[in-house]
């Protein structure tokens, strides 16, 4: 099993972490209401498609 040699540094760290970022979940205007929701779920405000 292989040992580490150096400690990794912030920056290197940091570099191989740049994709782990969360993204905005997409919102759809509802055909009903017009109110935003998450897209294949049903609208919380008129519960319509």
């Amino acid at each position: 099993m292989a040992v580490q040699q150096r400690r990794t540094s912030k920056t290197r760290k940091a570099k191989r972490r740049t994709h782990y970022k969360l993204t905005a979940p997409t919102m759809v205007k509802c055909p009903s209401c017009g109110e935003y929701k998450l897209s294949h779920r049903v609208c919380p405000n008129c519960g319509s498609k």
